[in-house]
């Protein structure tokens, strides 16, 4: 007996109540359509029943965000199950016990079928059919159309909505962390409008089997109050017609509590405060529209005939609620602090303190974009872009100078230039409070707003307001606000000049921290092997071709390796590629998958061979071959893109480094790889091939 104890609690023991809850309660719930129940009995269920459909309108109500409450459609079908086996219940024993009096079925249905509706039949059946009627044409049919809309937009949403997702990750303003979360939000908001356009169906159906319950209860009881009990006909369709009436009326009214909860998880929009507070502060909240309902309210109630007192205290009333409001909002208006004029500086003579450095990174801002960048405001884009140069620093491999904020007030209002040490290298127009919705080739339809173009990419663009966000993220735009617009566009431009930001500095920086981990190869080669400088145009060789420097151990290896034989900087920098080829072909084709690359003609590789024999690196191409050369090459670069691969033309070792500096100017997309430099496990497979005619 012991052990048969101790498993039973060992076998409990791995359930927890709300695992053992669901299912137990579902089986309550079937076993109430099979099972007699007294009276007593009924009148808790009904009244549990009364009280969940509250508790789930209060929590509907006090919900922040739809996915907070994401059990709603499931909570739907188990209450919606619950009335329907209390109707089954209610009527076996209505059919049963009713001709005993109205108490038949318990106090509950007595309490609705006398006290609700006095006792009438007549009143009950039309206040029923009244209630019937919200329920199912009103309240149940909007929120089922508002579910199936919002299902639709939401699915069509999705690829805008990671579109903005990846955006964000690759700008490094998120982490793997946030995008992983919220691509599960995006997930489950579809899950959740998908249930719910399903789920409103359960109410639907609800309503209209309340009807066919009532019409069958009502001639099922003549038939077996008459026929069974001996009753006359009148007092048979009094007794049961009343306990039908309060039978329905007792699961009518916690129905329409729980369509109006589903009315106002589907419609509501998402905040930070729930209904209450989104209601006093958007329409109890306005002075002005109270001032104005006042005046109208009085103006009505001088017309003669009307109720002038009624309509004369509600106006009076509402006009004192806007006096009050309209103080309040005065006085919470600060006073002007004058300030005290700042006394004359006498004039200096000029010294070496008025010579200030460039800085190397700096953003200027109107002033309508101040508030992006104030400290004392917390600025969205401060955040960004410490976020930015972080991920800069994880992916590219150095840290760059910070970024050097101030207002321009010689700029537009929503202007804003990107400098690099005191040159704009690139310039935009960003509207705080407004959307940026981007459009990435196949958008579905259009949207009002400012059309523009993204200042990152050059996109076609369209600056919409707050609320079409979700209109055109439905349409495929992917949609960012003013800040990301910013921020997008500077950490494009860093990638674009890195080498330009890898100072001496910032080498000596990476030296330095590459000398705590392995100090003994960084002290051996600057400055003893090569110098700082031959370092930094090797590390500067590698970043404008966009290879990243974060494998710095292998580069300084190779580096130390090569210097006893050369200290010229492309062949290091030749010599470095090769070391970091996988590196690099996997930075161009993640994962194992094929190396989709272009190809020359064997004609013109020849012909491109004897260019570059006998010269030093700088060979010349006759002009029609160089325009030949870059024509062919633009078309089967963009025939690379349009297949959703990298633009990667392959080529010997000798003319990779040549026709990269060739082809960079023009074809900024294009990389050039040499055969050494692709690893021995990848697979090639040339999809273009570049001819040329002499």
């Amino acid at each position: 007996m012991a052990t048969a104890s101790y498993s039973a609690q060992g076998f409990f023991a791995r359930f927890s109540l709300a695992q053992l809850g669901a299912p137990v309660f579902i089986i309550i719930i079937l076993a109430m359509m099979v099972l007699p129940l007294p009276a007593f009995l009924l009148d808790v269920l009904f009244t549990f029943n009364i009280a969940i459909s509250v508790m789930v309108l209060l929590v509907a109500v006090n919900t922040k965000k739809t996915l907070d409450f994401s059990v709603f459609p499931t909570v739907l079908l188990v209450t919606t199950l619950l009335r329907l086996s209390l109707n089954v219940a209610s009527t076996r024993i209505v059919m049963l016990q009713g001709h005993t009096g109205p108490d038949a079925a318990g106090k509950v249905i007595e309490a609705f079928g006398q006290f609700l509706v006095g006792g009438n039949y007549a009143v009950g059946i039309i206040v029923f059919a009244i209630l019937v009627v919200i329920n199912f044409v009103v309240i149940t049919k909007g929120a089922g159309r508002v579910a199936e809309v919002s299902a639709r937009f939401t699915l069509d949403a999705m690829p805008g909505k990671q579109m903005a997702i990846d955006a964000d990750l690759n700008a490094g303003l998120i982490g793997e962390d946030d995008a992983r979360r919220r691509r599960g939000e995006i997930a489950r908001e579809a899950e959740f409008f998908g249930s719910m356009d399903g789920a409103s169906k359960f109410v639907r159906g609800d309503a209209i089997a309340g009807i066919i319950i009532m019409l069958i209860n009502v001639v099922g009881g003549l038939f077996v109050g008459i026929l069974q009990h001996n009753m006359d006909a009148g007092a048979a369709a009094k007794t049961y017609t009343l306990l039908t009436i309060g039978d329905g009326l007792v699961a009518q009214v916690p129905s329409l509590i729980v369509s109006i909860a589903a009315g106002m998880v589907v419609t509501r929009v998402s905040d930070e405060r729930d209904i209450g507070q989104q209601l006093f502060g958007q329409i109890f909240n306005n002075w002005r529209a109270f001032a104005v309902t006042a005046g109208i309210i009085g103006l009505l109630g001088l017309i003669p005939g009307m109720p002038n007192l009624v309509f004369l205290m509600l106006a009076g009333l509402m006009g004192w609620t806007a006096w009050k409001m309209m103080e309040r909002e005065r006085s919470a208006i600060p006073e002007a602090v004058p300030v005290a004029p700042a006394p004359a500086q006498e004039s200096q003579e000029a010294s070496w303190s008025d010579v200030m450095p460039l800085d190397v990174l700096g953003l200027e801002v109107g002033y309508r974009l101040i508030p992006l960048v104030d400290k004392t405001q917390d600025g969205e884009l401060l955040r960004r872009i410490r976020g930015i140069r972080k991920k800069f620093a994880q992916e590219v491999g150095f840290l760059v100078s910070p970024v050097h904020i101030r207002d321009n007030l010689e700029l537009r209002p929503n202007a804003y230039r990107i400098l690099l040490k005191g040159v704009e290298v690139g310039a935009g127009e960003a509207y705080p409070g407004q959307l940026l919705a981007i459009n990435p080739g196949r958008v579905a339809g259009t949207v009002a707003g400012t059309p523009t173009k993204d200042p990152a990419f050059g996109l076609p663009a369209i600056w919409i307001e707050a609320g079409q966000r979700e209109q055109a993220q439905a349409f495929g735009y992917t949609v960012v606000d003013a800040s990301t617009v910013v921020a997008t566009h500077l950490n494009h431009l860093l990638l674009n000049h890195a080498s330009e930001l890898l100072g001496r500095q910032e080498v000596q920086q990476l030296i330095d921290h590459l000398g705590k981990e392995i100090p003994k190869l960084a002290e051996d080669l600057v400055p003893k092997v090569i110098p700082l400088g031959t370092l930094q145009k090797v590390l500067q060789n590698l970043l404008e071709e966009g290879v990243h420097i974060r494998d710095v151990r292998t580069i300084i290896e190779t580096v130390a390796d090569q210097a006893p034989r050369t200290t010229d900087p492309d062949e290091l920098t030749s010599q470095v590629r090769i070391a970091l080829g996988r590196a690099i072909v996997q930075q161009l084709y993640p994962g194992n998958g094929e190396v989709q690359v272009i190809s020359l003609d064997p004609a013109l590789e020849r012909l491109l061979q004897q260019a570059v024999s006998g010269t030093a690196g700088n060979a010349s191409f006759e002009p029609g071959l160089a325009d030949t050369l870059v024509r062919e090459a633009a078309m089967a670069a963009q025939r690379q893109e349009d297949l959703g691969q990298p633009a990667v033309l392959l080529v010997p070792a000798n003319l990779r480094l040549l026709l990269s500096r060739f082809l960079r100017r023009s074809i900024p997309s294009l990389r050039v790889l040499a055969h050494n430099e692709i690893p021995e496990n990848r697979i090639l497979k040339v999809t273009s091939i570049i001819g040329g005619k002499t």
